[in-house]
């Protein structure tokens, strides 16, 4: 069953103006808030709302520290695509957004910008489901919360833990692998992961590690 606000698949866009931000990792069903000030970006929102409220959240490939022909840095091949499902005026000129995650896409190649901002022609095929109700899963609650205590600990992060308790499997698993300060490669393997409980247990497995490599360094993890 297809998402309320949803586009339908036939109805996605061949091309997609996207927003180039490292570490940023937007997923089907998350929201995403961005705080918009840049012209270029602010041409990208207006025309999104013109064109179907959608625009593509991808990170900068800068493995090879090398810039395209463009003079650009060179990006990664997935993406996801969001909804601007709201968005307030400032009084200072800027858009404040919230994105909520419809589709993953495949980049098939980059094509002329428009208003400064950059646009791929994109290739949906992979991530139909995307667009589907995900189906029910069952995370190890117990596993997750023990890492992400420990992960949160070295990272001096802050969670409200009551909330933690309170909200479903799959929900947890897409606002902690959206929340969690990772490498943009690491954001990059939670993006591509082919099913929401392949990205959960590869969120718990990189939180492990990150602590355990902590501990390895010198740091005192208390468990």
């Amino acid at each position: 069953m297809p998402r309320p606000f949803h586009p339908a698949f036939a109805s996605l866009p061949a091309e997609l103006a996207i927003f180039p931000l490292p570490g940023v990792l937007l997923l089907p069903d998350g929201k995403l808030p961005l705080n918009i000030f840049e012209p270029r970006y602010l041409a990208l929102v207006s025309d999104s709302l013109a064109n179907g409220r959608l625009f593509g959240m991808i990170q900068p490939n800068s493995a090879t520290g090398e810039l395209g022909e463009d003079g650009l840095p060179p990006i990664f091949d997935t993406g996801c695509a969001g909804r601007i499902s709201s968005l307030d005026e400032t009084e200072d000129g800027r858009f404040l957004v919230t994105l909520t995650g419809v589709s993953r896409f495949r980049v098939v190649r980059e094509i002329e910008p428009l208003h400064g901002y950059r646009r791929i022609e994109a290739d949906w095929r992979p991530f139909r489901l995307d667009l589907e109700e995900p189906p029910p899963i069952e995370i190890d609650r117990e596993r997750l919360i023990q890492a992400l205590k420990a992960f949160s600990r070295v990272n001096s992060l802050d969670f409200n833990w009551k909330a933690i308790e309170r909200i479903g499997d799959y929900d947890l698993s897409v606002s902690l692998c959206m929340a969690c300060p990772l490498e943009p490669r690491e954001k990059q393997a939670l993006l591509e992961c082919p099913e929401p409980i392949t990205r959960t247990e590869t969120l718990i497995t990189l939180m492990e590690m990150a602590v355990a490599e902590r501990h390895i360094g010198g740091g005192q993890v208390r468990q």
